[in-house]
């Protein structure tokens, strides 16, 4: 299974890390994949994440593989978190939680908790995302004395630099 292959995670985070571009840039993408990520939309996570990066004018490959943060390991605990988060933030008591599939027509009974629940978990997410990622980037590319000074210039400009 493509989720669970470390290799294949490997390579992706390195394509990440020597991007050329700013390491804002990189990291909002990533940021609102990991917010995706979150959604109980499990079949259109990559889907969302295309449209996402296509109109906020993000990087696609951040985009997407921030989409697929939220494996099927944590995608049962992230659901029960964010459907007694939703139940007590609309003021309601905390119920359990049953479903049968993670399918949506299985969850709509809940939408609005899981959806509120979702949102709340995942917009916290995606700012630890954020900030982890940049952290990344900038500290991988200090390792390379090119992508360093591109970085540098980068981060004094504020913008891609183009060569």
């Amino acid at each position: 299974m493509r989720v669970f292959n470390k290799e294949l995670w490997k390579k992706r985070f390195r394509e990440i890390l020597s991007l050329d571009s700013h390491p804002g840039h990189i990291s909002a993408g990533f940021a609102v994949g990991v917010f995706i990520s979150f959604t109980p939309f499990f079949a259109f996570h990559t889907l969302m994440a295309i449209g996402a990066a296509f109109i906020f004018r993000l990087n696609k490959v951040t985009c997407v593989t921030g989409a697929w943060v939220n494996t099927p390991i944590t995608v049962l605990p992230i659901l029960g978190l964010s459907f007694k988060l939703g139940q007590m933030l609309r003021g309601l008591p905390p119920l359990e939680f049953h479903f049968k599939s993670i399918a949506w027509h299985h969850l709509k009974t809940h939408a609005a908790s899981l959806l509120i629940g979702t949102s709340v978990l995942g917009f916290a997410a995606a700012i630890v995302a954020y900030f982890a990622c940049y952290y990344l980037v900038v500290r991988f590319r200090k390792k390379d004395e090119t992508l360093a000074e591109l970085t540098r210039e980068m981060e004094e400009v504020g913008d891609e630099i183009d060569e």
